[in-house]
């Protein structure tokens, strides 16, 4: 499989680690939707990162259905979504949460790069408050241990990437001290070796 997309997308970098975990093998190529958009659009037409190519050929994308393929292929000890209906719930809910918190950072992101005069504050301060209620209902759901139970799995993973994306573009707008128990949760997983050996470039 080739997973193509940079890992400073928190949805590159969910599908990376998530692969990792999973102990499915495939190759990564760092290709940008910016910079590389031409090389891009020659794999992907609609230029969508994060796109996994299948060993069959099949171009995939969208994180949650890229990792919704991938469990499929996955040993069954292996894969992150809980079985049970209750705790299946409870991580697409964390889930659901960390892609808003993802949307509305680079929403917060894009308008910055607008210049000066033409920044809608009041559509910011709107993200903004989407953004820090995201990470708050998260909060709320964190408690000392893995969302899953003895080991990280998919809300964890989902997690950790969304919040060490945003800490590195919005840190001024959602300020760690606020959430210190996603905080500590998102260490223990950053210091994982597939954390590590899946930096954020």
């Amino acid at each position: 499989m080739r997973l193509i997309g940079m890992l400073d997308s928190p949805y590159v970098r969910r599908v990376a680690v998530s692969l990792k975990f999973m102990g499915l093998p495939f190759s990564h190529e760092p290709v940008s939707v910016f910079r590389h958009y031409d090389h891009f659009a020659s794999i992907n037409p609609v230029v969508k990162a994060p796109t996994l190519v299948t060993d069959d050929g099949v171009v995939l994308m969208d994180s949650t259905l890229i990792l919704e393929y991938a469990e499929r292929l996955a040993a069954p000890e292996r894969r992150l979504s809980p079985t049970g209906a209750a705790e299946f719930a409870r991580s697409q809910r964390i889930v659901g949460l960390v892609l808003v918190a993802c949307e509305k950072s680079v929403q917060i992101v894009y308008e910055n790069m607008r210049p000066e005069e033409k920044r809608h504050q009041p559509w910011l301060d709107r993200v903004s408050r989407q953004l820090n209620t995201a990470w708050g209902l998260i909060e709320a759901e964190t408690g000392k241990g893995w969302y899953g139970g003895s080991r990280a799995m998919a809300a964890d993973i989902a997690v950790a990437t969304a919040w060490t994306f945003g800490q590195h573009v919005v840190a001024d707008t959602v300020r760690a001290s606020d959430y210190p128990a996603v905080a500590a949760l998102v260490a223990r997983a950053e210091a994982l070796p597939e954390f590590l050996g899946t930096p954020l470039d």
